[in-house]
């Protein structure tokens, strides 16, 4: 093996990088703009996985040989083709939107944590007073409910709010 080609190996890989890439990208961001914000909102686990898979096909697209640029970009398409045809139908259809997304949790009423529901959502008491510290809370019986949302995030609604406050803490620990 010859060292002096771990460091490089041409410029024909190099310009191939380049033109590829940057075709690639500008093909990546024209179709989610043309897609909408909802490809671009807060994650949920089937978002994640789809901007996972968005980065590995850009990914293969620059740094694989074997993959022309039009294999690439199609990947990109039908990747984000697929996930607005699954945001269109999640809105049409309540039971599509069930089996693709998470429902919101309720995890404490009136001041009181609901245990089967916290233990499902995989979240400590730990982590409930946590959310209940970075919402500005110091009495769990001063909050109406804590909410975990969908995108994984966490909603607080004190006793006498009109409104909820989100707070972001992070995924629930496993």
């Amino acid at each position: 093996m010859d060292l002096s080609e771990i460091f490089y190996q041409g410029w024909e890989g190099i310009l191939r990088t380049i033109v590829v890439g940057v075709l690639a990208y500008v093909t990546l961001v024209a179709v989610l703009r043309m897609t909408g914000n909802r490809t671009l909102s807060k994650l949920n686990a089937f978002d994640l996985v789809v901007t996972v898979a968005l980065g590995s096909v850009l990914a293969s697209i620059l740094l694989s040989k074997g993959v022309a640029l039009a294999e690439g970009v199609t990947a990109l398409v039908l990747l984000i083709g697929l996930q607005y045809l699954v945001a269109v139908l999640s809105v049409k259809s309540k039971g599509f939107a069930k089996l693709v997304r998470s429902e919101p949790r309720l995890l404490l009423r009136d001041g009181e944590p609901l245990s089967q529901a916290m233990h499902a959502a995989r979240v400590t008491r730990d982590e409930l007073d946590t959310v209940m510290r970075t919402s500005g809370y110091t009495d769990r019986s001063a909050i109406s409910s804590i909410i975990l949302e969908s995108d994984g995030s966490f909603s607080v609604v004190g006793k006498g709010d009109k409104a909820s406050e989100r707070v972001e803490v992070g995924p629930p620990s496993t």
